[in-house]
């Protein structure tokens, strides 16, 4: 089994979290930067730390590039991008946030 890797957060990372999600939670129960930080970004660490070959490449024909897709607990889905730069260290350069849930048939205004 290899060793994990080392896991850094791009200011990149950071400023897609900015743009998608409040600093505080929403009215409507709409998550926060920091709920995403504290629910997901632990799974996310421990995904590309120790599983990185097994995910997904993110550009064709760059292995050094891997994506992970996910469903997550306080967001409906998301994707990380990360790469694999030349020390070993994992670098997390891109989030995206898919942020809506799906009707569901108790939520219909129209029963």
């Amino acid at each position: 089994m290899n060793a994990p890797h080392l896991i850094r957060f791009t200011s990149d990372f950071f400023h897609d979290l900015e743009q998608q999600l409040a600093a505080t939670r929403g009215p409507l129960g709409q998550p926060s930067r920091t709920d995403f930080l504290e629910y997901e970004l632990p799974s996310i660490r421990e995904i590309f730390s120790t599983r990185f070959d097994e995910l997904a490449p993110a550009i064709p024909g760059r292995s050094d590039y891997r994506v992970l897709i996910a469903s997550g607990s306080v967001v409906r889905a998301y994707s990380v991008v990360g790469q694999l730069i030349h020390d070993g260290t994992i670098e997390i350069l891109q989030l995206d946030l898919e942020l809506g849930w799906p009707n569901t048939p108790d939520d219909d205004p129209d029963d």
